[in-house]
């Protein structure tokens, strides 16, 4: 029988996180599985619980909510892991808004499709990225992608939109993010050696394939290829932000002259002239960086996840 403890964000997916913790002790009980479940009261406790989950010697920690909450349970286990007291598995269970690290894991999202698959699901060692700079000089560890610039005022943006959920929020805030934030910072990317200089409107680095719950950044990334996939937009006028927002919906934004992409190891992205606004996963990083440093750490966390790319 497998057990777990299930960190839980009463807010995620307005008030999902709390009001189908009765259905998912009632699925899992179902599915042969036990569970304790804690809700999180502030920001930053689903990590502590995570790290003191995984240090009490539970096998599964899982983060049920959206992908912040992902992302804290995920910082939690990596710092149990470097005080060389993790040995747990990771789990999500999706009922945030975006649910982009459930999607890039391969795990689905909805509560009975995420349960299913944390009774029933496979084991898969992921890569975990690292970002140095802004509010976290120290570093905070990300799972699906770092964003700088545009699609960053797009997650602000869509916070503000009380009654659009899911990728809903994303696209309206994507539309009026044209019109705020259309002048590209002027950046230096250094990655593996190399070095590009322009202005950049968007620096998507990815673990996962999507944002915003429906945004292909990286529509062929893997999480455990040890690589970070990285999407680079220039400058374009607001004319063209649209036709890009839409390519980017399909994942077809490759064959587009503004964007370019590629895979590193290491990346550092300078602001050269003007400000660098970035989150990770979701969670905001900045809102006027100078300097960010991004690194991936191969196959470092166990995932419950489906069939798809599962360990052998």
């Amino acid at each position: 029988m497998r057990t777990c403890l299930i960190i839980a964000n009463p807010a995620a997916g307005h008030g999902a996180g709390r009001r189908l913790v009765p259905d998912v002790r009632r699925i899992l009980s179902e599915q042969d599985t036990r569970c304790e479940i804690v809700l999180t009261e502030r920001p930053w406790h689903a990590a502590e619980l995570a790290q003191a989950g995984a240090e009490a010697g539970h096998g599964v920690v899982v983060a049920m909510g959206g992908d912040g909450t992902a992302n804290e349970v995920l910082n939690g286990l990596m710092a149990a892991k470097a005080m060389g007291r993790c040995c747990c598995q990771m789990g999500i269970i999706a009922v945030g808004r975006g649910n982009d690290m459930a999607y890039g894991m391969g795990i689905p999202t909805g509560v009975e499709e995420s349960c299913h698959t944390l009774a029933n699901g496979s084991h898969r060692t992921v890569d975990v990225g690292r970002v140095v700079g802004g509010l976290y000089p120290e570093g905070r560890y990300f799972g699906n992608g770092i964003g700088i610039g545009f699609d960053t005022i797009v997650g602000f943006e869509a916070a503000k939109l009380r009654r659009l959920t899911g990728f809903a929020a994303y696209f309206v805030a994507a539309l009026k993010t044209m019109f705020l934030y259309y002048t590209a910072p002027l950046t230096r990317i250094e990655y593996d050696g190399n070095t590009l200089s322009q202005p950049s409107l968007m620096v998507s680095l990815m673990n996962g394939q999507r944002m915003g719950g429906g945004f292909m950044m990286a529509p062929d990334s893997s999480p455990d290829d040890g690589l970070i996939d990285v999407c680079v937009v220039h400058q374009v006028s607001r004319a063209r932000m649209l036709p890009l927002i839409l390519r980017f919906m399909q994942g077809t934004q490759y064959t587009q002259r503004p964007v370019k992409g590629f895979r590193a190891r290491e990346i550092i992205v300078t602001a050269l002239d003007g400000r660098l606004p970035a989150h990770a996963d979701g969670e905001t990083i900045c809102t006027d960086g100078q300097q960010l440093q991004i690194t991936v750490l191969p196959r470092q966390i166990g995932v419950i996840c489906g069939t798809e790319g599962v360990d052998t």
